[in-house]
């Protein structure tokens, strides 16, 4: 089952890669990690996505909230909550496929970022499903290079 675990940590150095080494240790594989500093500047917010049981997850999650630097650890995936992911990718342009290729833009809302004589360059940003979508539409035309940023996520509401 996919898990989204958000850690509100303290932004200090060495607490990412502590992190990571947390996960390998415990032989968690991430499938996204992203982390960033939150409205205090003293405090970074990790969110964490991981395909596991929910058993490795609440063991893996009890172990983070005894860590030092670990201020407060969420499982959000048993709660309402938003996700949002960055990607660009560069898809290779010959002129016969332009307007197709602009159309399947046009679908997924996503902007062009950068353009060259044979290729151009998206963005986009959405959830998990809708960038896996876009890069499903786009494979046939020739994906020469993609990064994504991770998931990132908050809590629904008041909470």
């Amino acid at each position: 089952m996919k898990h989204t675990i958000s850690a509100l940590v303290r932004n200090e150095p060495g607490v990412l890669a502590a992190m990571a080494r947390h996960f390998g240790e415990a032989k968690l594989n991430i499938k996204s990690i992203a982390c960033g500093e939150t409205e205090n500047p003293d405090i970074s917010r990790m969110v964490i996505r991981l395909e596991a049981g929910d058993a490795q997850v609440s063991d893996i999650t009890e172990q983070m909230a005894a860590l030092d630097f670990v201020i407060q650890v969420d499982d959000l995936s048993r709660k309402e909550f938003v996700d949002r992911e960055l990607a660009l990718i560069k898809v290779g342009l010959k002129p016969e496929d332009t307007a197709q290729i602009m159309q399947v833009f046009e679908v997924f809302r996503a902007d062009v970022v950068g353009m060259g004589q044979s290729s151009i360059t998206v963005e986009l940003t959405g959830d998990e499903a809708r960038v896996d979508g876009l890069i499903k539409m786009l494979k046939p035309y020739g994906i020469l290079s993609m990064c994504r940023t991770g998931t990132i996520a908050l809590k629904r509401g008041d909470e």
